[in-house]
């Protein structure tokens, strides 16, 4: 009965150990949490605190289109001042250029218009314009700022203002089944039983969606690539690949080309008959040539032939001969003649 009794008195002092114990430990993890919730609240208050500190600071705005921006368009950029006490004619443009990475300045002169061509600036009573005159991808898109002169103020810039221009060039079609990937001008003949892939591809601000459709026949191919497999005559028609910009609806480019399935028979003349034809411009540009050269030689001849012709026999030592003083040559002549006689 006493040992039932110890023994129980052991377990309820271990017991009553373990809960302290373990109580001292939610205390601590309470007090910890406690701590971390008040750290995290008092971060949250301070990067409020900054931020508004930080707008309320900020002085310079810039304003730029409302609307997606498309080449050749007039776009005008406007710097703004929030703060009564800041000269508007203190402040500047400024674009960041991505191969010299870092800002220049924007300004009138020769040499900026070399290298940002087509703008103009012009200062309002509490406002700065930048107007661009058919805006160009590659010499306009990008960020922009407004910046003051005195660049050791606290806020001396505006945010950047990124302007994309949106474009879409023509679109091409080429032959991608030959191996010099020959560019389709309109039409295309394919030998019947052959196969043809061809491709159309343009460049844009963004990768376009192809698509690939022929007329009179109520299908969509959405790839830039069009591959017929063992052509029949019935594949001859009107095809046709419009290429869409992803963002700007209005940017659609198409470009038509006529495929002609032709018999074997027919495609070998036509073969033979473009083979001949360039043999013979071969032929008729190698006769010319070598026409001109008959000809320059036979001036040449000619022209060395008179040139000989033209020279005396006092000239010719050969055709010299002696002077007797009993024969007629040694007689006085009228002539003037000064040959010593022998």
């Amino acid at each position: 009965m006493i040992d039932s009794v110890h023994h129980e008195h052991t377990e309820t002092v271990r017991s009553s150990g373990g809960l302290a114990t373990f109580g001292h430990k939610e205390r601590l993890r309470g007090n910890r949490n406690h701590y971390t919730t008040k750290m995290k609240a008092f971060t949250l208050l301070a990067i409020i605190v900054i931020a508004q500190a930080h707008r309320s600071n900020a002085t310079l705005l810039i304003q730029g289109p409302t609307k997606p921006v498309m080449e050749n368009d007039d776009v005008t950029l406007e710097c703004l001042v929030s703060n009564s006490e800041v000269n508007i004619s203190q402040v500047h443009f400024e674009k960041f250029s991505k191969y010299m990475n870092k800002w220049y300045r924007l300004e009138e002169g020769y040499m900026y218009h070399r290298c940002y061509p087509r703008f103009t600036l012009k200062r309002e009573a509490d406002s700065l314009l930048l107007t661009i005159s058919q805006i160009h991808s590659y010499f306009h898109k990008g960020l922009y700022r407004c910046v003051m002169d005195n660049a050791t103020a606290t806020d001396n810039s505006s945010q950047p203002l990124a302007i994309t221009v949106n474009y879409m060039r023509d679109v091409s079609v080429y032959d991608v089944s030959s191996y010099s990937r020959d560019f389709i001008k309109g039409s295309l003949s394919v030998t019947v039983g052959k196969d043809v892939e061809v491709e159309c591809s343009t460049s844009a601000s963004e990768a376009p969606r192809y698509s690939w459709q022929k007329y009179g026949v109520d299908w969509i191919l959405p790839s830039s690539k069009l591959k017929l497999k063992n052509v029949k005559m019935e594949d001859s028609g009107v095809y046709s690949c419009t290429a869409e910009h992803p963002s700007v609806a209005s940017l659609k480019k198409s470009y038509n080309i006529s495929i002609t399935v032709v018999p074997a028979s027919s495609r070998d003349y036509q073969s033979w008959y473009s083979s001949t034809n360039v043999m013979l411009m071969t032929s008729g540009a190698g006769l010319v040539l070598l026409l001109m050269i008959l000809v320059m030689t036979l001036f040449l001849v000619r022209r060395a032939k008179q040139a000989k012709s033209t020279k005396g026999p006092i000239d010719d030592h050969s055709q010299k001969k002696p002077i007797y003083k009993a024969s007629a040559e040694s007689l006085p002549s009228t002539c003037g003649d000064k040959q010593p006689l022998v």
